[in-house]
């Protein structure tokens, strides 16, 4: 028996409208359509006029357990369609445990391409697109976001994460403190819904904007690291703190004066202080 075919169907990130036709065709000719949430699935198919012939969950907490039984029907010779509650599977959604297992088991994959909250939100940001990073969600914890945030503090690309809206005043004011509060970036929430807001601005500005709280779904764009603070020697950096520290000045005063005298943010010459503590001697 033929394998069958397990199909990524791109789902609306807001309006069903943005819904294409290909992918109605998928939810209503599929054997089985695999759903992050079914109730709103159901909701999407009503939108478009649809009837699925069989639909069962596939979630963060099943998918594991769901991913042999959706495995041997596409071993039967059935067609899947996994989606998810928007955008692509596996973007930071349920997907990539049972494209993986369906590769491994030589079953063909393809896609029905969607709407996307990642290039969405680029392409609205205003800031530089022809390189960028997702980094989809910040660690929860402020100490591990902290670590997280000083690995991407040089990184040059614009950057791209997926947050709460419960979280993100936290997550504005910890990328200002590792980034510099003059970093521009972009907050766009509920893209393509009723009331889709995209706010531009410094990160201390948006820090402020955000203090009285905001809802609904949220992707935030970061603009990456200057080009001139990689032309300037951390170790340099990290000796000139040092030096500043021996004479009684201290360490957080020193990183900005050092900073303030090479013209470049403060986060720049911390991380160069604390890769060089990291650094072992001779």
């Amino acid at each position: 028996m033929e394998a069958g075919v397990l199909v990524l169907g791109g789902t609306p990130i807001g309006d069903p409208a943005d819904a294409s036709p290909r992918l109605a065709h998928e939810l209503a000719s599929a054997d089985v359509v695999a759903a992050e949430d079914t109730r709103r699935l159901r909701r999407l198919c009503d939108a478009l006029g649809v009837s699925p012939r069989r639909v069962v969950s596939y979630w963060e907490g099943n998918e594991r357990a769901r991913t042999p039984e959706l495995v041997a029907a596409l071993r039967d010779g059935r067609r899947v369609l996994l989606v998810t509650d928007a955008g692509m599977p596996s973007v930071s959604d349920p997907g990539y445990r049972l494209v993986e297992a369906a590769v491994a088991a030589g079953v063909r994959v393809t896609a029905v391409p969607g709407p996307s909250a990642v290039t969405t939100a680029l392409a609205l940001s205003g800031l530089a697109v022809d390189r960028f990073c997702f980094e989809g969600f910040l660690p929860r914890k402020s100490g591990e976001r902290a670590s997280r945030l000083r690995e991407l503090a040089g990184e040059p690309r614009t950057l791209v994460f997926f947050e709460s809206p419960r979280r993100l005043p936290a997550t504005l004011a910890a990328l200002a403190e590792a980034f510099g509060a003059d970093r521009r970036a972009v907050v766009c929430r509920e893209l393509t819904k009723t009331y889709e807001e995209v706010e531009r601005g410094a990160l201390a500005d948006l820090v402020a904007w955000a203090g009285d709280g905001v809802r609904g779904e949220v992707t935030l764009v970061v603009a990456g690291a200057p080009p001139a603070s990689a032309s300037i020697d951390p170790v340099d950096l990290a000796a000139a703190v040092a030096d500043r520290e021996r004479a009684g000045e201290p360490r957080k005063e020193a990183i900005a004066a050092v900073a303030k005298d090479a013209g470049i943010p403060k986060r720049v010459v911390y991380a160069a202080v604390v890769r060089s503590a990291d650094t072992p001697g001779p």
